[in-house]
């Protein structure tokens, strides 16, 4: 699977893309915790202090919002999949 990192989480983790091997079994959910694990620098920008995903963190799953699929961030993953990660964008 490809993981692709925007803005602050790319310049946190210090890498643009990567790949990332995908079980049987694996959601998006526990994608999240294997790239944790990979770039732990991440987490104080992903996950709160209950190790709960930022409500800002924004998540695409072949460039649908994970959010509006209806499994969520328990969406089955595939290897051929692509997911992306967003930081909070403001701007005026």
């Amino acid at each position: 699977m490809q993981v692709n990192l925007y803005a602050s989480f790319r310049e946190r983790a210090g890498i643009r893309k990567f790949e990332m091997p995908v079980t049987s079994e694996a959601t998006v959910q526990s994608m999240i915790h294997q790239i944790l694990e990979k770039y732990p620098q991440l987490i104080p920008l992903w996950l709160d202090k209950q190790g709960e995903l930022h409500g800002h963190v924004h998540i695409s799953l072949n460039q649908v919002d994970v959010m509006a699929l209806p499994d969520r961030l328990e969406t089955k993953v595939q290897e051929s999949d692509t997911l992306d990660f967003y930081p909070p964008i403001t701007g005026g």
